[in-house]
């Protein structure tokens, strides 16, 4: 990572973003190029600019990620108008103190033996590259600019929309 002030100013503001949204979806690449999707509940956001999240140690996800370690995480906050997309690189770890730190009872449903369930992982994702789009209107105020940027020819205020690189 970058570490001069920008980057990390930068990096604080993605942070801030996306720490209250539960959920992204996660897009790997398989075996012959086809990339994936699915819903992963982020466990911890760490200002360092590493997201922690549980799978199944031996899941087509995780041998997706042995395979290619790129991922990208989709975020949206919908109701804010809010849109994050970050790209990474992900590690799979059986780190014992880790997944006890970052372990919570709901995870039980994926893994019926707890913590101490044999199949438990962790995905680490490290950020490179981030952009977010961030309207920060309500959608009725937003609706109001499109129209009235169809009807006046100007163009609509679509809110911040920055890039990062780390």
């Amino acid at each position: 990572m970058n570490n001069d002030q920008n980057t990390q100013e930068n990096l604080d503001k993605l942070i801030d973003k996306i720490k209250d949204i539960d959920i992204a979806m996660m897009t790997t690449m398989d075996d012959d190029g086809c990339l994936r999707s699915r819903p992963m509940r982020t466990m911890q956001t760490k200002d360092n600019g590493v997201l922690w999240f549980f799978t199944g140690y031996e899941s087509a996800k995780s041998h997706e990620l042995r395979h290619d370690a790129h991922v990208n995480l989709s975020y949206s906050k919908p109701s804010d108008n809010l849109y994050v997309s970050v790209s990474g690189k992900a590690t799979l770890s059986k780190d014992r103190a880790k997944i006890d730190e970052l372990w919570n009872p709901a995870m039980k449903a994926w893994f019926p033996e707890g913590k101490e369930d044999p199949n438990v992982g962790l995905i680490k994702v490290t950020i490179e590259k981030a952009e977010y789009w961030d309207s920060p209107n309500s959608a009725v105020v937003h609706l109001y600019g499109i129209v009235k940027a169809a009807l006046t020819g100007e163009r609509a205020d679509p809110g911040e929309n920055k890039k990062i690189n780390l």
